[in-house]
């Protein structure tokens, strides 16, 4: 037992003296990013105002956003502020008929309430309803009065920002979070195929896609995957289409708007994709895994393969869309390959997520949810800008760079990590697609019913697949039923709604049944 407590003290004594040292790492590189004002003794408070908080997450948003700032600048006392507290959902009683707090409604208030927010934190969602409405301080004659390098922003970023204000800055990011192309280099190599590379748009993708696909049953490698968990089709339609902003019904959630060309196209090239085989269905992918486990039990590949539900890393599809810190997960699988001739690994590289003519330079994946900006009406401006100017500053990212699950808006700091070699441009080549537009969201929230219309398209999309329908007339059939729906809930939004055609959509929900 002595050996147990004599270990347990020097573990404690090696954490302990590694907290000390990053803590005085972090004072001595912080202290670059002051400003100046952390040298004035008056104390002053800064309120920080987001979206979503509670008791649990507050120490979170603290060390996320703000320990560095007060630690830097102790005369600042930072008071957080949450929008909407998970709490009093959380511990309420629950009544359907109930109105769901609305997120804008809420912020609102944190910005014209009787002791207003100075900084508010949001996502791209929110800055441009709050710029139309005035509520928000313009940053670029900041920017210029206080010679604030913006130059070293990644440009999509600030043209991602600059989209939501009109052409001007309401707030910076100092991160940002994205998506790229992997591919399997090895398959192209030996199908004797050249690689994907930057700026290829999705028809380009999917005849390569379709020329490295081969293989029968269990055998068979695909050539594409939208993401690496699942092989559902209609999901793809979403993802895929996201650049092109369709509609599936109006801004009043009044009248299908599916039965068009736009959506026959995004319908037709999935449902190519499904029924070629170029992408795998989730049964594909459950075959493939249920193989690999019988083998390991027939003694065919002893071990354990913790990737075994990886089609890419497992080499069974050559192209797959997946986020920065998928780069985490391989970068394991190299390090246990090398360990254990039963753990795969992959040769793999990056490149931009394909696009469409329509929107050459837009991708479908790039978030930026850490925006901060100034309340119009914030008590402490001053202090506002240079906390804002902290958390952006080069000293900073230099810090924020170490993150193996964001990506810092400074290029001078993304860089591959750990002596890789891949293309990490790809992250940030394309501007992000336009968040959704709040009215769209508020109609979901006024109609909580309505998300049942995809209930309808679903089914249609199966049978397409399987034959059984054209792609005109499941889409008919779509909006017809569709509107049938939407009439059903303009007449009762929150439900019981008498199911259509005696069964479908509504079952359970709306009343028979």
């Amino acid at each position: 037992m002595e050996i147990n407590r004599s270990s347990k003290r020097g573990s404690f004594i090696r954490k302990a003296s590694g907290i000390i040292l990053s803590l005085a790492l972090v004072s001595t590189v912080l202290a670059a990013c002051s400003k100046g004002t952390g040298s004035d003794d008056q104390r002053r408070v800064l309120r920080v105002g987001f979206m979503y908080s509670n008791a649990d997450q507050e120490p979170w948003l603290r060390q996320q956003f703000t320990d560095g700032y007060e630690l830097t600048h102790p005369n600042i006392d930072i008071e957080i502020v949450g929008a909407i507290n998970y709490d009093d959902q959380r511990f309420e009683q629950p009544d359907p008929n109930k109105k769901q707090p609305d997120p804008y409604e809420k912020i609102k208030e944190l910005l014209n309430g009787k002791n207003p927010v100075d900084v508010v934190v949001l996502d791209s969602a929110y800055l441009k309803r709050l710029v139309q409405d005035n509520m928000l301080k313009q940053l670029d004659p900041l920017i210029q009065d206080s010679k604030f390098d913006i130059e070293d922003f990644v440009p999509t970023v600030i043209e991602g920002i600059k989209d939501a204000g009109d052409g001007n800055l309401y707030a910076l990011t100092p991160t940002f979070n994205s998506s790229a192309l992997y591919y399997n280099k090895k398959m192209f190599t030996d199908a004797g195929i050249s690689p994907p590379t930057d700026n290829m748009q999705w028809p380009d993708i999917f005849a390569l896609a379709g020329r490295i696909a081969k293989g029968e049953g269990k055998d068979r490698k695909y050539g594409f995957q939208f993401n690496r968990w699942s092989g559902d089709p209609f999901y793809d339609i979403q993802t895929y289409a996201a650049p092109l902003q369709l509609m599936m019904f109006d801004k009043k959630g009044e009248k299908m708007t599916v039965d068009t060309p736009q959506w026959k196209r995004v319908w037709t090239d999935i449902i190519n994709l499904y029924k070629n085989k170029i992408v795998p269905t989730q049964n594909d992918m459950n075959v493939i895994n249920d193989k690999a486990a019988l083998s390991g039990a027939a003694g065919e590949n002893p071990g354990f393969n913790p990737f075994q539900g990886d089609m890419f890393i497992n080499g069974r599809v050559a192209m797959t869309i997946s986020g920065y810190d998928y780069i985490n997960e391989l970068s394991r699988a190299k390090d246990y390959a090398a360990k254990n001739k039963n753990v795969p690994s992959v040769d793999w590289d990056v490149v931009t997520i394909p696009t469409f003519a329509e929107v050459p330079d837009v991708g479908g994946n790039i978030y930026l949810n850490n925006l901060m900006a100034i309340n119009a009406k914030a008590q402490n401006s001053e202090d506002a800008w240079d906390f804002i100017q902290f958390n952006n500053s080069k000293e900073w990212a230099k810090l924020k760079s170490r993150s193996t699950y964001e990506m810092v808006a400074r290029k001078s700091f993304l860089k591959p990590k750990d002596g890789m070699s891949y293309n990490i441009g790809a992250f940030y080549a394309l501007k992000p697609v336009p968040p959704q537009d709040l009215d769209m969201e508020k109609l979901y929230r006024e109609k909580p019913n309505i998300y049942q219309v995809n209930q309808y398209g679903q089914p249609l999309f199966q049978q397409v697949v399987e034959g059984k329908k054209t792609v005109d007339q499941a889409l008919k059939e779509w909006q017809t039923k569709g509107d049938a729906l939407l009439q059903k809930i303009k007449e009762n939004p929150n439900g019981p709604l008498e199911p259509i055609d005696g069964g479908g959509v509504g079952v359970g929900v709306y009343g028979k049944g």
